[in-house]
């Protein structure tokens, strides 16, 4: 993340610089022929050496170099053919995105960090070491067992994350960088999807 200053009245408004294309046109689907309308995009260059025959074929038809990444969207509509790039032209600044991808994976954590718990408060009348315990999870003879949905520690992270109505604040179209108000999910360099 980063931040840019606005020369109106000199606020400072926290974005995140997402590298949004060139993305390029490797499939168009059609009702008549596949059953549904949808736009296949592929997006950063993948080499020949990790590029299978099925796959050099498939981009061969869109006259294209094979890609790393890519995705189908259903009832999108872009005014490109087949191995054009589709860049920011679609977007402006002021426009409301969402953006999704995959968190940030935390590994095994409990469940103060997981859930939020805040421990049993000091240490005090015979406790030893419960600040981050978890406490109870259940009765022994009634349920003789643990409900499904039970908050406990486990793995953490990792998840399809997405972040609604953030802002275009800037774009800079000659690098196909895309600001966006805010943080998005995900490390850095890591693919998201950006919806309009």
């Amino acid at each position: 993340m980063t931040s840019v200053f606005n020369p109106a009245d000199g606020k400072q408004t926290a974005v995140t610089i997402i590298e949004a294309g060139p993305c390029v046109v490797t499939q168009i689907k059609s009702k008549e022929t596949d059953g549904y309308n949808s736009v296949q995009l592929g997006f950063k260059d993948k080499t020949d050496k990790h590029t299978t025959k099925a796959e050099a074929g498939h981009y061969a038809k869109a006259n294209t170099s094979a890609k790393q990444f890519v995705k189908e969207f259903r009832d999108f509509s872009v005014e490109k053919n087949i191995g054009e790039a589709v860049t920011l032209d679609i977007f402006a600044e002021g426009d409301k995105v969402d953006v999704i991808g995959t968190s940030k994976g935390k590994g095994f954590q409990g469940v103060v960090k997981r859930h939020g718990f805040r421990g049993v408060g000091e240490q005090s009348h015979g406790q030893h070491d419960r600040q981050r315990a978890p406490g109870s999870i259940g009765n022994s003879s009634d349920a003789s067992r643990v409900f499904k949905g039970m908050r406990m520690a486990g793995r953490m992270g990792g998840d399809r994350v997405k972040v609604k109505g953030l802002k275009v604040v800037k774009m800079f179209p000659d690098k196909n960088y895309l600001l966006v108000g805010g943080a998005i999910p995900g490390y850095n360099g890591s693919i998201v999807l950006i919806q309009k």
